[in-house]
């Protein structure tokens, strides 16, 4: 009988105990929408991107060239003169796969810039949301927009206004 009692009194105390727990919702997607230093870095991001990818598929059309004028020169070229074509076209698609990881690789000049330019801004961010959490007593906060199963959340527990006050974007 006092194991029993024991047992539904700490069942309550448990279940009471998780009711009393706070949690928040940020809309990251919204946050960096209305930080205009975000929208510039990513703007100068894409430009990059696109001076980059138009040099890697100038160099791709090179390729391509090469193999076409091959592929209709065989017949009247050397065994010598073919290998030597043959060696240029795989020279030439090596340098493009190089400049391909020089630019857009993983540990390339995207990833790079991406990292000096976005990675600080998400920083203050996930800074302005610790604060804001350890301030008022969450106990979790969860990103609205990559959370994907969420069906439904009440707007009274979104903070991303919040943290954009705190992050000097007053909204």
């Amino acid at each position: 009988m006092k194991k029993t009692l024991l047992f539904i009194g700490l069942f309550l105390a448990f279940t009471l105990g998780s009711f009393a727990q706070k949690y928040a919702l940020v809309d990251m997607e919204y946050i960096l929408k209305h930080i205009p230093s975000y929208e510039i870095a990513n703007q100068e991001l894409e430009k990059t991107a696109e001076q980059w990818q138009e040099e890697v598929e100038k160099m791709q059309q090179e390729v391509q060239n090469m193999y076409k004028s091959f592929q209709t020169d065989v017949s009247s070229l050397s065994a010598n003169q073919k290998t030597t074509r043959e060696n240029a076209i795989v020279a030439k698609e090596k340098e493009l796969q190089q400049l391909r990881n020089k630019y857009f690789g993983q540990e390339g000049e995207m990833f790079k810039r991406r990292q000096t330019l976005i990675d600080p801004i998400q920083d203050a961010i996930y800074n302005a949301i610790k604060e804001i959490a350890l301030s008022d007593g969450y106990q979790a906060i969860i990103d609205r927009a990559s959370a994907t199963s969420m069906i439904f959340a009440s707007p009274d527990i979104d903070i991303s206004n919040q943290v954009l006050a705190k992050l000097g974007y007053s909204k």
